[in-house]
């Protein structure tokens, strides 16, 4: 399989498939042994990899959010529980998904050894919430470390993503815009007042994609062949695998 071709079919199912867990009801569950709501438990489990940070410096690596919403989402989570014990809560969440719609599938242990190889090839340097998720430890089994390597290989190119607006100097509310306008009031813009977009700005955020296909490539390169196949099959797979549950792409 081409590189490019495994990579344009990679890209979308791992980002969409490494959120699964976040408003679940079990997820939920998990948050509330910490004495978090679903959404604290969303910003300060997946943040807390970075550690006791300002909420500027979480804001900084999520993207996306009005940061005044944030910051008081960010500082309520931190006042009830620990920002590294939320964040490996919420990996462990996400293991505990994969465990509960992947026990089946046929050749996961190859499909994991795919996802383990491009996570140990990714260049972590300038990505800041991947860098951070990637240092912490993985589960044993192949269920649910299937299911966590999607959620830090989603990181992977969400980190790269940021660096690639910066780079093409997009905002990364006006990129947001461009992809999810009905998701403004999810993440804290007032929906009254978009964002004004040109074609300038279509065109830069194309940009920025062609640049985070750059940046994630060399992760994906390191499979041969006949391991690009087993990681388009696999996927496709586990696309199969999970419930499709239309969530919103946060």
């Amino acid at each position: 399989m081409d590189l490019d071709e495994l990579l344009h079919l990679a890209s979308p199912i791992i980002g969409d498939l490494g959120r699964g867990f976040y408003f679940t009801p079990e997820t939920a569950a998990d948050g509330e042994k910490l004495g978090l709501n679903l959404y604290e438990y969303y910003g300060l489990g997946r943040g807390g990899v970075l550690g006791d940070v300002e909420a500027g410096t979480a804001r900084a690596a999520f993207g996306y959010f009005e940061p005044g919403v944030f910051a008081m989402l960010w500082e309520a989570a931190r006042a009830k529980a620990d920002p590294r014990e939320a964040g490996r809560a919420y990996l462990q969440s996400s293991a505990s998904y994969g465990r509960l719609h992947l026990s089946d599938v046929d050749g996961l242990a190859d499909i994991v050894a795919c996802l383990d190889a491009v996570n140990d090839a990714a260049d972590a340097v300038g990505l800041a919430l991947y860098a951070a998720v990637k240092q912490e430890p993985l589960v044993d089994d192949a269920p649910g470390r299937a299911g966590q390597l999607l959620t830090v290989l989603r990181e992977h190119r969400g980190s790269a993503h940021l660096v690639a607006l910066r780079a093409v100097g997009l905002s990364d509310r006006l990129a947001h815009h461009l992809s999810r306008p009905q998701d403004a009031a999810l993440f804290g813009w007032n929906p009254a007042e978009p964002p004004e977009v040109t074609d300038e700005h279509r065109e830069m955020r194309r940009k920025a994609e062609a640049i985070t296909d750059d940046i994630v490539r060399p992760a994906f390169a390191v499979l041969d062949d006949a391991q690009r196949t087993t990681l388009a099959d696999g996927l496709r797979t586990l696309r199969e695998a999970f419930p499709q549950e239309g969530l919103p792409d946060t």
